[in-house]
């Protein structure tokens, strides 16, 4: 199928952190910590160029064998995380699904040659509803939950990322749902700020690159300062989601940064 034409209404890409559980939704201590991130999220609807007509979240939080989608029309939250106060495990979020959109997605990644399948069962998980709970608060965008694939290849996601771009020119926003650091030993110990901030520094360089040149960066994450210590090697699924953004879209730029827990963390767009 050739690319929907590209309008002035092309939706970047955007990589996002979601933060820790449902961080913004209780009390933290200190109680600013992820205020800053949280006033980025709510005002990230106004910077798009158009509205979506519907959201494809690629989620830290859902790894399968394969490619899946998600394509239950009425997805219920899966609450997976625990420990934290009760209220919290009764947010509500109740953004329609897409099985056409979810019927798309893998029809897009098995023609470009990526096993992929439908789970008409799976929810969205935190990695979904709380960061759209304050990018979109209203819920009334169909979402639509693509997972990693367990072998976490940084490869086969830029693939999958360049497989479902065009989607970008039909109203889809693309949104990859994780931390640009996520090693659970370095969240407040400053012996990892350095380390964060050299990964940062080279997330930002290498999503600058040129299409080839940055995915083929990219590819090689771990070999970059501090890459395997800001995402320890097996443990790197909150980074993947960048994968995908990336492969889906142009020019990439660090879009918010903060300090928080001692560490780094950022968002990025492709154009």
């Amino acid at each position: 199928m050739p690319p929907a034409p590209q309008t002035v209404d092309r939706l970047p890409s955007l990589f996002l952190p979601h933060g820790a559980g449902p961080c913004f939704f209780m009390d933290w201590n200190p109680p600013d910590a992820w205020d800053r991130m949280a006033s980025y999220l709510r005002g990230l609807a106004a910077s798009l160029p158009a509205r979506p007509r519907a959201i494809l979240v690629i989620s830290a939080h859902w790894l399968e064998a394969d490619f899946t989608v998600a394509s239950a029309a009425r997805p219920e939250l899966i609450f997976d995380y625990s420990g934290f106060p009760e209220h919290t495990y009764r947010l509500a979020y109740p953004a329609p699904g897409d099985p056409t959109l979810a019927d798309r997605v893998v029809a897009l990644l098995e023609g470009a040659g990526l096993a992929a399948r439908e789970d008409p069962a799976r929810g969205l998980d935190h990695g979904v509803f709380i960061p759209l709970k304050l990018v979109f608060p209203e819920a009334d965008i169909p979402v639509v939950p693509l997972s990693l694939r367990r072998d976490l290849d940084p490869a086969a996601h830029l693939a999958a990322g360049r497989t479902l771009a065009l989607l970008r020119d039909e109203g889809v926003l693309i949104l990859g749902s994780g931390m640009s650091f996520h090693n659970m030993r370095g969240y407040g110990d400053p012996r990892f700020g350095p380390v964060s901030d050299a990964f940062d520094a080279w997330l930002v360089e290498a999503a600058a690159r040129p299409d080839a040149a940055r995915d083929a960066a990219l590819a090689t994450w771990a070999a970059a300062p501090g890459g395997l210590q800001s995402h320890p090697k097996g443990q790197e699924e909150h980074l993947l989601p960048l994968m995908v953004a990336a492969g889906a879209g142009g020019a990439g730029r660090r879009d918010f940064s903060d300090r928080v827990m001692e560490t780094t963390l950022s968002a990025f767009r492709f154009d």
